[in-house]
């Protein structure tokens, strides 16, 4: 027989990234902030306590003590307590503080279970990482039918059609999405992608035979990224953008693809984003 106390368990900074934020990628964690003077602690933690015992493993629930770990609860901006904060894949999405009532507790942690629709995309990664990506893809169409804009559906259905070519449809895909980040890296990668036919051989003979024509460099270019050549492809475009001709904006476009698809980070990146800053102003 299960107990509220076989759902509980203590953290603290040192393992904080491990038992939170890695987990929380795994099944949602539930961080209760809470000290032994707080009397809304004490009411709140029995409550929070049953609730992960009755979903028998649906969240994790964890107890920060916040004055033994007063960097954790700075961190994370905990000026009242308690305060309960939820995690799904790293990240905070829901939070609130003070001892609420049992039926709004409920209903919050309701909201940050992951839906059915989560769970089919869950299905869908799993027959993914089984080498079955019709069933994947099969499974990822069918949350879209329910929820066009659901984003991870979304963005893992793009993904697979990136991998085959069809650009096309994976650029219609996640223009049904709200943007983020890789929304936007994805965006970059379709549009690249659809570059990798191109006859490289030929666009270069056809560059150098016209070197002014200004659509056939930055074709030249984006079909070099396509084949990850980078740099060269990024050289490519900077010349396009400093000759400040009619086609400069696309050039420049071109060159934040290849930034969104590298990431931020990327040594070409930081280089040639100062380089085209410096070209544009």
């Amino acid at each position: 027989m299960t107990t509220p106390s076989d759902f509980v368990k203590d953290v603290d900074t040192a393992n904080f990234p491990q038992e939170v934020l890695q987990r929380s990628r795994e099944v949602p964690v539930v961080v209760d902030f809470w000290a032994a003077w707080c009397q809304p602690c004490r009411v709140l933690g029995p409550l929070l306590e049953k609730v992960a015992a009755e979903s028998g493993g649906a969240f994790d629930l964890v107890k920060v003590d916040v004055d033994a770990n007063q960097e954790l609860a700075a961190q994370y901006n905990v000026q009242g307590i308690p305060m309960v904060l939820a995690f799904r894949d790293g990240a905070v999405v829901d939070s609130f503080t003070g001892a609420l009532p049992e039926a709004a507790v409920r209903a919050w942690i309701e909201a940050i279970l992951p839906s059915q629709l989560d769970l089919m995309v869950d299905q869908a990664r799993t027959a993914q990482l089984s080498d079955d990506g019709v069933a994947a893809e099969h499974i990822l169409r069918q949350v879209l039918d329910q929820k066009p804009d659901h984003s991870e559906a979304g963005t893992s259905l793009a993904s697979l059609l990136i991998d085959r070519g069809e650009t096309d449809e994976a650029l219609i895909v996640l223009g049904r999405l709200v943007p983020d980040a890789e929304v936007d890296r994805l965006n970059s990668a379709a549009r690249l992608k659809a570059a990798s036919g191109s006859d490289l051989s030929d666009l270069e003979a056809r560059v150098t035979a016209d070197p002014d024509d200004e659509g056939l460099r930055i074709e030249l270019a984006t079909a070099l990224a396509a084949r990850a050549e980078y740099e060269p492809a990024l050289d490519r475009l900077l010349a396009v953008v400093r000759a400040k001709g009619p086609l400069k904006d696309e050039a420049r476009t071109s060159m934040l693809d290849i930034f969104g698809v590298l990431g931020d980070e990327h040594p070409l990146t930081q280089t040639y984003r100062r380089q085209l800053a410096s070209a544009l102003f």
